[in-house]
């Protein structure tokens, strides 16, 4: 392996266009997340993005068509079963899953009881599909008098749990977590993630802490572009929830992040000092959890247009050995129906100080990226 250095920034759920199969992911032919998003919001302004040619991959309002991208740009169909952020960027890292997890309208009993009993947490609430921002609201009460935890799941594979940390403390959340993967693996339930939701009573209302948010994921089954960069004596540095999704298997050295704000600044750190880093692989969730799952398309809007800010300080402070890679792990369209990801396609935007800008068409997988990264780094 060479000394060069290869960047995955995931903008989390900025898909670009439905896949065929949506209809089997209860999604339709309509679902568009980046540009149904523009349209609603009346423009994007993302000048960087528009140089790199995102503007040329689908008509996005406010993008203009760049004759002279400084990217090479195109789009990545997902080959895995899935819309949700453990498939989506296993894939990314080359791992693609042959089934995919399971989702569920509620957990068994049998699952329930047997984390009552482990917890001692004495029952449990919800226990059905909901909004994250919803369920708090509506089960609060019960929760403040009987300090159960709220227990719910969503259109993708996951096992939440929601507590007000000042009447439950944070670690207890977590430990709590820690049981409920262990019952759900060991009773084979296919279920992806694990993820703790704390939240306060702030100006009488529940409100969720993103900071304090972790996922407890199932561990990859496979080795990914990050097991073999360890393998052959490389650095790999995670940013986000990257660790969290690949339970820290072939990561060397990580960091979470409060948000995209923080997440933007570390990668831009890192960018500047990790220099003896093969990978940094950051995941900005914001565009998901905060504006795609709540359909707020302006505020997903914002949140494109501070990420474009950024670029032009990525790549003042790249070198020629490094290779910067733009996608995303599904969509989630804020104009959509429901609260949940939908299955589409996602752009993807590759760059180097050297690199020959062109049109990469469509890609049949995201393991396009590992592969890249792979040529990249002489694995």
């Amino acid at each position: 392996m060479n000394n060069k250095r290869a960047i995955i920034i995931v903008i989390d759920s900025m898909g670009i266009g439905a896949m065929d199969d949506a209809v089997e992911f209860n999604d339709d032919n309509t679902v568009n997340t980046l540009c149904n998003l523009a349209k609603k919001a009346g423009g994007l302004n993302v000048t960087n993005f528009e140089k790199m040619g995102l503007g040329n991959i689908k008509d996005i309002f406010g993008i203009k068509k760049e004759q002279n991208p400084i990217a090479q740009y195109g789009i990545m169909k997902p080959k895995s079963k899935g819309k949700d952020t453990t498939t989506g960027h296993w894939e990314i890292a080359g791992l693609v899953l042959d089934h995919p997890f399971r989702t569920y309208e509620k957990f068994d009993d049998k699952i329930i009881d047997e984390f009552i009993e482990k917890t001692k947490c004495g029952g449990i609430l919800g226990n059905y599909p909901a909004s994250g921002t919803q369920i708090i609201q509506d089960l609060n009460e019960q929760h403040q008098k009987t300090k159960f935890p709220i227990i719910y799941t969503s259109a993708d594979s996951v096992f939440q749990i929601a507590v007000d940390i000042d009447l439950i403390d944070v670690e207890t959340l977590y430990e709590w977590c820690k049981i409920a993967r262990k019952i759900l693996d060991e009773g084979n339930c296919g279920v992806s993630r694990v993820i703790a939701r704390p939240y306060r009573i702030i100006n009488n209302k529940p409100t969720r802490i993103s900071a304090l948010r972790h996922d407890f994921s199932v561990k990859p089954p496979k080795d990914t572009i990050l097991n073999l960069i360890e393998k052959e004596g490389g650095k790999t540095y995670a940013i986000g929830k990257i660790k969290d999704i690949f339970t820290g298997s072939g990561i060397t050295e990580s960091i979470s992040s409060a948000g995209n704000t923080e997440g933007l600044n570390i990668t831009l750190e890192a960018i500047k000092n990790k220099k003896d880093f093969n990978l940094i692989f950051t995941n900005l969730v914001d565009t998901d959890m905060l504006y795609g799952h709540r359909r707020d398309y302006i505020g997903y809007k914002k949140a494109i247009e501070e990420i474009d800010s950024y670029l032009d300080k990525f790549i003042l402070n790249m070198n020629e050995d490094d290779l910067l890679i733009i996608t995303a792990d599904h969509g989630c369209d804020p104009t959509y129906k429901g609260s949940d990801h939908t299955r589409e396609m996602v752009p993807l935007i590759i760059y180097n100080k050297n690199i020959e800008p062109k049109n990469l068409g469509i890609k049949d997988s995201f393991c396009y990226v590992s592969d890249r990264i792979k040529d990249w780094l002489c694995l």
